[in-house]
């Protein structure tokens, strides 16, 4: 439905819709971000035998995607995340997860992370956690060759979560991150699970 070509291309752009394919921003936000829905000939007709589904997702023939996004004055449309995925916090505001995690993934230093949204006990404001796999290998090469002790990594992995917090607002920074010692359980694309033993995030303070 979309895909940047030979001519008109943006690298962070998933590009700009093929013919006969439109597609808009539903209901954005006040930075133009919202969930994608498309309309063509390719777009399936519903779900089979699943009538409910159908009328949820196709609307007024709009296909409503579940992805987040946004599009820019030149009509190129990024993704930001997935609708289900997205942090709210008490007087509104949208966070994005896979905004701060291209963040903390885009260090070397990290190798994945997963961010979510979780609720202190006698608090109604939501904040921003993150879970993080560090990059072990690439730790010990920045330690010039020697093994790092836990309290390297934790040290180091403190200063990439500082120095992503500056490059958000505030209401969207890290507030605690818990180090993981294993990889993140994957699905068959190989996408972090947003779900089961991923989310049982340990607090800490």
């Amino acid at each position: 439905m979309l895909g940047n070509n030979d001519f008109f291309q943006k690298d962070d752009s998933v590009g700009l819709p093929i013919p006969n394919v439109e597609y808009k921003i539903d209901n954005p936000s006040e930075d133009g971000i919202g969930e994608i829905i498309v309309k063509g000939p390719n777009v399936m007709l519903g779900y089979y035998e699943d009538e409910k589904k159908t009328k949820e997702t196709i609307i007024d023939g709009w296909f409503h995607t579940g992805d987040l996004g946004r599009v820019d004055d030149n009509g190129y449309l990024y993704i930001t995340g997935r609708c289900k995925s997205v942090i709210v916090t008490k007087n509104g505001k949208n966070i994005y997860p896979e905004e701060v995690e291209y963040y903390l993934n885009d260090n070397p230093l990290i190798s994945e992370s997963l961010v979510l949204g979780i609720q202190k006990e006698g608090d109604d404001e939501t904040y921003v956690n993150a879970q993080i796999y560090p990059n072990i290998e690439a730790i010990t090469e920045y330690l010039k060759g020697s093994v790092p002790t836990k309290e390297e990594i934790r040290k180091l992995v403190s200063d990439v979560v500082s120095s992503v917090n500056k490059k958000l607002p505030n209401y969207k920074h890290i507030k605690n991150f818990v180090i993981r010692d294993k990889e993140f359980e994957k699905t068959t694309t190989q996408k972090v699970k947003r779900y089961g033993d991923n989310v049982k995030f340990k607090n800490t303070n």
